[in-house]
């Protein structure tokens, strides 16, 4: 029998969807699983958006150009300098998704063997894309004493080595829910053009942010503009994860061309997603407006709930929608998988991710959980009730 490539023995499995199968099998003894542990928004989807699919006049579903349809592409331009990004479509590429996005930037960017400083926690998918495009991933660690703050500049000068390309960050942070501030991206800013990095700003919630804290793109920070590639989706901003469409931007001419090449190759991004992406350019601010206030209720319900649990502790995201929450167990991966296998509570249980999968190291994530609220209110105020139950009846709960 042949053998298995070693890059796919490497690539890990999601940390995200391995409990699946445990859910499932919850569902079928009849018990209802809150689903705490994906990003996936039951926001409904923009009506511009849905009604460009349902009235789509196109006798042939044919490929785009492989930057995307040059239409789209302008209408993005005009969306980023809305948000202080001047770019033009020339220097944006549409993408299946900010995944597609993001390999791309690798596999122009680094060559094997090549390293990848990132903030840890980070989200998991960062490690199979590092794999899949042949570079070390460099973990550098933040924590959750301090709510995940951008570690100052020694530490990245610490990790960096001959072999160091470049530093990815997620802004604002999935799993942590972190916004970065000015001074922090200023420490960053100064550390990429020191020893020349590629930055890759991974900014696909930067409409979620809360409690007047504001975006920074580091798309405008000054003297490294030929250095940063920007990662976007459409999945999150418009709650549409499932139009996988996300888009790579840069400024840097040479990246753009060489990343153009593993489009070209792909032949090009959705289409369907593309008509539907496009048309969420017109989406109302009010749309913005109203689900910025629905997470920012939502937050607070769990994150404050949480807080409440003797032993939890859970900071004050400021973006996204995340949470990192350290629980009084031994091992997150046991407790998450006991929730749905031998725990319910008024006919419900819990479903989170596993904050191990979010480091390279898993054992600093093995009392951490990652926890989404993208679930109606109601819903996360009985999740925080059914934690406290399961957290006085864990048999590896702390003492």
């Amino acid at each position: 029998m042949p053998s298995i490539s070693h890059k796919g023995q490497q690539m890990p499995s999601s940390p995200i969807r391995k409990l699946v199968p445990f859910a499932e099998a919850a569902k079928k003894r009849g018990v209802e699983v809150l689903h705490l542990n994906i990003g996936q928004p039951d926001i409904h989807s923009p009506e511009v958006a849905m009604d460009a699919i349902h009235k789509l006049d196109m006798p042939v579903l044919e490929y785009s150009h492989s930057a995307g349809f040059e239409s789209y592409r302008a209408g993005l331009a005009e969306y980023y300098a809305a948000h202080n990004i001047p770019v033009t479509k020339d220097q944006i590429i549409v993408t299946t998704g900010g995944s597609e996005a993001l390999l791309f930037a690798m596999m122009a960017c680094f060559d094997p063997g090549d390293e990848l400083i990132i903030p840890e926690p980070f989200y998991a998918n960062y490690n199979a894309f590092a794999i899949t495009a042949g570079i070390k991933v460099v973990p550098l660690q933040s924590s959750i004493e301090d709510g995940f703050e951008l570690p100052p500049e020694g530490a990245f000068e610490a990790h960096i080595t001959p072999r160091t390309k470049g530093i990815l960050i997620c802004n604002p942070g999935n799993p942590t829910g972190r916004v970065y501030t000015e001074a922090e991206l200023e420490r960053l800013r100064q550390v990429v053009k020191k020893h020349d990095l590629f930055l890759f700003a991974d900014e696909v919630y930067r409409e979620f942010c809360y409690d007047g804290t504001k975006h920074i793109s580091a798309m405008n920070l000054e003297g490294i503009s030929n250095n940063v590639v920007m990662i976007d989706s459409v999945s999150k901003r418009y709650s549409m994860c499932g139009a996988r469409v996300g888009a790579l931007v840069t400024r840097n001419k040479e990246l753009y061309d060489t990343a153009m090449k593993f489009a070209q190759a792909r032949l090009s991004p959705p289409t369907l997603g593309q008509v539907a992406s496009e048309a969420a350019l017109k989406t109302p601010q009010s749309y913005f407006t109203e689900v910025n206030t629905e997470y920012r209720e939502r937050r607070n319900i769990l994150v404050e709930g949480l807080n409440t649990i003797p032993g939890v502790f859970c900071p004050m995201p400021s973006g996204a929608f995340y949470c990192v929450a350290d629980l009084p167990i031994d091992d997150s991966d046991v407790f998450c998988q006991w929730l749905l296998e031998e725990f319910e509570h008024k006919g419900h249980t819990v479903m989170m991710a596993p904050a191990s999968g979010f480091y390279a190291e898993p054992e600093l994530g093995k009392k951490q959980v990652r926890l989404a609220y993208v679930l109606e209110k109601d819903k996360l105020a009985l999740a925080v009730e059914s934690l406290r139950v399961a957290l006085g009846k864990y048999p590896g709960a702390a003492k």
